[in-house]
């Protein structure tokens, strides 16, 4: 068991809304399992409370937060320090508030992009080019996480192909944008298949995707509310290996984790199993 004292080790996650955030229900289920002294607490200090909350946190007053939308790119451009990935991503989703007043910028996204695709799929980002559907800070993300691991190519798909070109323009030489009516050459060749936009959320159909222009390329949705969206289900239900974005989210918790409390998370706690409890997926 848990126990909480004045000597608490305290993080947690800001966001607005946070309701839905499912970020205490694993960080919480950790802390118990391991005795920690410490607790996992969602904060939402409103749309544009985001540069206040940062202030109050400085100095140590927790060991830090997790960072969710609204704010992700704000939390990069508020941090005194970032990662080469946060910058590359243009976003954070993990800031840490050191003792000394200033604030450390991370971002845990594409190593759990990373690890889902590695746990759910065994897929090495050398493998060949990589296609995202989507041109947000989620797209951008991965993108930046598959240049630095090694992808040989990434090609950028979207609705508005300027959005695709930007990004592309920004991470450079590795990175190409395409128009979505483009999507089907762009597809040929590649070796992963990943939706970053929220089409499916909710049970919506997804992105349109020819998934035989890519035979066997391995298939992600980083929505994870249906667990199984429909994407997916035309994904497998073409033959291609699939990984869901629930597993991305618990990856992407673990280094953060790792971060507020100094230590790894006890591996004997089944966190996806209390995940889809929580979603009320059996």
């Amino acid at each position: 068991m848990s126990r909480v004292t004045g000597a608490a080790m305290v993080a947690g996650i800001v966001g607005h809304p946070i309701a839905h955030s499912m970020s205490p229900v694993l960080h919480n289920a950790w802390l118990e399992a391991a005795g920690l002294n410490g607790a996992y607490v969602p904060y939402s200090p409103g749309e544009t409370g985001l540069a206040r909350f940062v202030a109050g946190m400085r100095g140590g007053v927790m060991r830090g937060v997790n960072v969710t939308i609204p704010y992700k790119e704000e939390a990069l451009a508020l941090a005194d320090e970032a990662s080469d990935l946060a910058r590359l991503a243009g976003a954070a989703n993990l800031l840490l508030f050191r003792a000394d007043g200033t604030v450390f910028a991370d971002n845990t996204d594409g190593p759990g992009f990373l690890g889902a695709l590695k746990a759910q799929a065994g897929y090495d980002p050398k493998a060949g080019p990589a296609v995202i559907l989507g041109a947000g800070g989620a797209a951008r993300g991965a993108a930046a996480a598959l240049m630095l691991a090694g992808a040989p190519r990434v090609r950028i798909v979207n609705r508005t192909l300027a959005r695709a070109e930007v990004i592309a323009t920004e991470l450079g030489g590795f990175v190409s944008g395409h128009a979505e009516a483009d999507c089907r050459d762009a597809l040929i060749g590649a070796t992963l298949i990943v939706n970053a936009t929220s089409l499916g959320l909710g049970g919506g159909l997804g992105p349109p995707c020819d998934f035989a222009a890519a035979p066997g390329a391995v298939v992600m949705d980083m929505v994870y509310k249906p667990l199984e969206t429909e994407f997916l289900r035309r994904a497998a239900a073409a033959g291609h290996p699939t990984v869901d974005g629930l597993e991305m989210l618990i990856r992407q918790a673990i280094p953060a984790y790792e971060a507020f409390y100094g230590v790894a998370p006890p591996e004997d706690v089944d966190v996806r199993g209390l995940a889809l409890a929580h979603l009320g997926v059996t």
